[in-house]
């Protein structure tokens, strides 16, 4: 990686309450954190800002979003008060060759992201920015998207991607200890195996792979993150895990950088 070339970065955010019960991969979290170069901003891409067409938040002080329900108090009691960058939407709505909205009051940052940003950067001094999916693209058609989000690594921005590669809600087994299923591990080396081959076009077509892939993925929105971090590579640079695990059995915690 040149010395002033930020990373790219994929984390696999699991349940919210990550943020109240630190763990290794919120360990995890901490210790990339520490390795970083302080950016200037952060723009993140959250499984849980999905929309028609793309948007991007352009105000100056975004609010916390609690976007789940039947948790602690606790978990809502959290707030992760960074500041926004209206400059940096303005860049990344000059970047995209996709009309992009500039939102500048119902939306903020939501657990996707300040679950992750918590550990990363605990001060929230750092300017976030979230862009949104667009529900209506395709695979392909995000990763073409992501590309041209490159030259912001070169301005030092640092973008996060948050979601999960295998994301089953509908088999979760709570347990702390809870085995993970053999479809969950499966898809799981695959897309490590993949993406360490630098072969993303099995990833971006993740569908051919089969039932494993399939039953990972019952919805697209929390691997599409994925994808965004996979499309910033560069030709000089290489992926590189820096936390694994399958938790309650069907969510990945796999988290990855490249640079």
């Amino acid at each position: 990686m040149t010395s002033h070339r930020q990373p790219a970065v994929f984390a696999g955010h699991g349940s919210p309450m990550y943020a109240l019960e630190p763990n290794r991969f919120t360990d995890a979290w901490a210790a990339l954190g520490k390795t970083l170069k302080r950016p200037d901003a952060i723009l993140v891409i959250s499984a849980h800002w999905v929309t028609r067409g793309t948007w991007v938040t352009a105000m100056k002080n975004p609010k916390t979003i609690h976007d789940f329900g039947g948790f602690p108090q606790a978990l809502f009691d959290i707030q992760y008060p960074a500041p926004g960058s209206p400059a940096l939407a303005d860049r990344v709505q000059e970047l995209l060759d996709v009309p992009v909205v500039l939102e500048e009051n119902e939306w903020g940052i939501d657990h996707g992201a300040w679950s992750v940003l918590k550990y990363l950067y605990p001060n929230a001094d750092v300017p976030v920015v979230q862009l949104s999916l667009d529900g209506s693209m395709s695979a392909s058609e995000h990763y073409h998207l992501a590309k041209q989000l490159q030259p912001l690594r070169d301005e030092n921005i640092l973008i996060l991607s948050s979601g999960n590669v295998v994301h089953n809600l509908r088999t979760i087994h709570w347990q702390e200890d809870a085995k993970p299923y053999p479809w969950a591990k499966d898809f799981n080396a695959f897309f490590i195996s993949m993406m360490q081959a630098n072969r993303h076009e099995p990833l971006i077509e993740w569908e051919k792979y089969g039932q494993a892939a399939h039953m990972s993925i019952p919805t697209p929105e929390h691997y599409w993150p994925a994808i965004y971090t996979l499309a910033l590579q560069r030709d000089d640079e290489r992926a590189n895990v820096f936390v694994d695990g399958i938790e309650m059995s069907s969510i990945s915690m796999l988290g990855f950088t490249v640079q």
